[in-house]
């Protein structure tokens, strides 16, 4: 039987291989959203949204802050970022009513577009945010590849399959 996925115990985020950042109080993943067209016409009854096969609309990855502090020098840099971020599921197993983790890990590359760096109250966190376009993505669950997307390189892989192999072929490349 298996386990019952419950939340998520822990996370840890990391930028361009350094230590762990400390001041992230929440991460919104980006969204996954096709860009799409309106099709009509003789022949169809009414309309439909027809996505552009395996092309995505811009993606963004938002950090919220706790704190202003020197984290947020990466962040402030017209320059790509890496970003791995390790988030550990917390599961029960029903038959052994017993908990243990599921690990996830995405990792995204991309360009810092906009840092808002928050509000200052007494005794309050500064509730700001980092916003990042991202251009590549990858996410794993206990090591399998669960998606890829390389905006800039054409690879739109969910599980062990490239949905952008026969739209390479047509090109030629």
């Amino acid at each position: 039987m298996p386990a019952i996925p419950e939340k998520l115990n822990e996370f840890r985020v990391y930028v361009n291989g350094s230590p762990e950042l400390k001041g992230v109080s929440d991460l919104q993943l980006p969204s996954l959203k096709a860009m799409a067209e309106t099709v009509g016409g003789g022949g169809i009854m009414g309309e439909y949204e027809s996505p552009n096969y395996s092309h995505l609309e811009s993606m963004k990855l938002t950090i919220n802050w706790r704190s202003i502090n020197s984290e947020l020098l990466d962040f402030l840099k017209p320059k790509s970022l890496k970003l791995d971020c390790r988030l550990v599921n917390q599961e029960l197993d029903s038959v052994k009513m017993e908990h243990g983790f599921n690990v996830n890990r995405v990792v995204i590359r991309g360009i810092p577009i906009s840092n808002d760096l928050g509000k200052a109250s007494k005794g309050s966190p500064y509730e700001g945010s980092s916003e990042i376009e991202v251009l590549y993505m990858k996410m794993e669950s206990n090591g399998k590849t669960l998606i890829e997307i390389d905006k800039l390189n054409y690879i739109y892989r969910v599980g062990d399959e490239d949905f952008m192999d026969k739209l390479k072929a047509a090109l030629g490349i």
